[in-house]
């Protein structure tokens, strides 16, 4: 098995990192988009403020989204536990101009080659997508509440 590395593009936020941050670092936000996740794909959903619990269609048991570690108002770093193998991925935030910050994510998973090319480009649509969906969230009113 080999290391892959992947990044997504770099998207703008339209909310200051300021706000962005504190909204990404709590895992209990995905309360707020919960009837957005597939029921037939993920199942017995647990969130709290540092983790994610899941049983995902096709893997046959739990997994675990973990943030390992935040800087604040620049990083987000999350490993996960129950996958066939490792890997981890982190949210970097970076202030823009006015009110609006840069976002980047990056995964690092130890892939076996036959897995790697045939999971490279749905790896990276699935990166990209996941930037473009975090420019979407109303970070400021999430934080209000």
């Amino acid at each position: 098995m080999a290391e892959s590395k992947y990044t997504s593009q770099v998207r703008i936020i339209p909310a200051p990192v300021e706000e962005v941050y504190p909204a990404l670092s709590n895992l209990q936000n995905l309360e707020r988009v919960r009837e957005h996740i597939p029921k037939d794909r993920i199942q017995e959903l647990e969130i709290t403020a540092d983790s994610v619990r899941m049983k995902v269609d096709g893997l046959g048991q739990k997994i675990s989204i973990i943030i390992e570690d935040r800087i604040e108002n620049d990083t987000v770093k999350f490993g996960a536990e129950g996958l066939p193998m490792p890997m981890n991925f982190w949210i970097q935030l970076k202030p823009g101009e006015g009110n609006t910050c840069y976002v980047k994510l990056t995964l690092k998973a130890e892939l076996p080659m036959m897995f790697r090319m045939m999971l490279d480009k749905k790896i990276q649509k699935g990166l990209d997508d996941a930037a473009d969906m975090l420019t979407q969230f109303p970070y400021r009113q999430w934080n209000s509440n």
